[in-house]
């Protein structure tokens, strides 16, 4: 699905365990399926989370749980998607969303180092 809209850097993984075992790659989105096998998406996230908080993190579930996805929000997922028509389209906005929330973060900064830029 990522690839289809248009990314090209995208890892796989089949299980959680390989996903926690690849975070020394320092990714930036990781998009979790809540049911994997060995270790569940909550419990990836968590590990995720400790290992670098600053990393988007979207669950994808075909449970319709309201508490699944209160728990993957409150320990830090950016959003869960309930799985089924329109998957793509549901996972494009929401990736839109991250880019759009960090050019507003790192707008301030590149303003801030063209003002010292300016200075010399």
């Amino acid at each position: 699905m990522l690839i289809k809209l248009g990314y090209e850097d995208v890892s796989i993984f089949t299980n959680g365990t390989d996903c926690v075992n690849a975070l020394s790659d320092e990714p930036f989105i990781i998009l979790l399926d809540y049911e994997m096998e060995g270790l569940n998406g909550f419990e990836v996230l968590r590990k995720i989370k400790r290992y670098n908080p600053n990393t988007y993190v979207i669950m994808m579930s075909s449970q319709d749980d309201v508490s699944n996805a209160v728990d993957t929000l409150k320990f830090g997922a950016f959003d869960y998607i309930i799985k089924g028509e329109n998957d793509a389209a549901k996972l494009k906005s929401v990736l839109e969303r991250i880019y759009k929330l960090e050019e507003q973060i790192l707008a301030p900064r590149r303003s801030v180092f063209s003002k010292i830029l300016s200075l010399y």
